[in-house]
């Protein structure tokens, strides 16, 4: 699946509107991560298995995490997590 990227406009884009997407496009891969992962750590048996899609789950979090800080400090504001 090719990643979500805005058609190209000959019109100069706002640089806080850009950077804004590109954290809203972020912010969605991850919880696309996110959502995988905490379904493959209930399906999971294995411990080992379960553990290493466990780390994968508070990856993703801290990175959505890592985003709402970002977006705090350029001073845009933060998108809602579904």
């Amino acid at each position: 699946m090719a990643p979500e990227r805005p058609a190209a406009t000959n019109q100069p884009t706002d640089p806080a509107t850009e950077l804004s997407q590109v954290f809203h496009r972020l912010n969605n891969q991850l919880g696309v991560i996110l959502a995988n992962a905490e379904l493959l750590e209930s399906r999971l048996t294995e411990d080992a298995q379960r553990a290493r899609a466990s780390q994968v789950v508070t990856g993703a979090l801290e990175a959505i995490a890592a985003i709402q800080d970002l977006r705090k400090i350029v001073g845009l504001q933060s998108s809602a997590i579904r």
